[in-house]
């Protein structure tokens, strides 16, 4: 899916630009904070790196699977990615992860209590 979106988009997307993560809250609000999101545009997965006693965190277990949107904007250029988000632990894919953190943005802190949020993409907005 996302792999014909073309070198544009996937070049936005390993830039470096803050994004954010949208989330929903029990009573149907959305609760927006800023990340870091990397995107494997082959497999059509977005991830986030995080602590495990995040709000975010909290609101995905809770859900189980949850709705979530990532969107990173850079002055007319923006685009949004829709999907599913699971909490993943495994220390595999937390490494994975890690590494990707690092190549888009810089090594990540240590962090033991980290875990990854990982997004399978079902739809994607924007003008890149």
């Amino acid at each position: 899916m996302l792999s014909s979106k073309g070198e544009d988009f996937r070049a936005f997307w390993t830039e470096r630009h803050l994004c954010t993560l949208t989330t929903i809250r029990p009573d149907g609000t959305p609760h927006v904070v800023p990340v870091g999101v990397t995107l494997d545009v082959e497999t059509a997965t977005a991830r986030v790196i995080t602590s495990r006693a995040s709000h975010k965190v909290r609101q995905i277990l809770a859900a189980g699977s949850a709705p979530v949107a990532v969107c990173q904007v850079d002055g007319r250029r923006w685009s949004t990615l829709e999907g599913r988000a699971v909490v993943r632990d495994e220390p595999e894919v937390v490494q994975d992860a890690e590494r990707r953190y690092a190549e888009r943005y810089r090594t990540p802190r240590p962090n033991p209590e980290r875990v990854v949020i990982e997004i399978a993409v079902t739809r994607v907005l924007g003008t890149v």
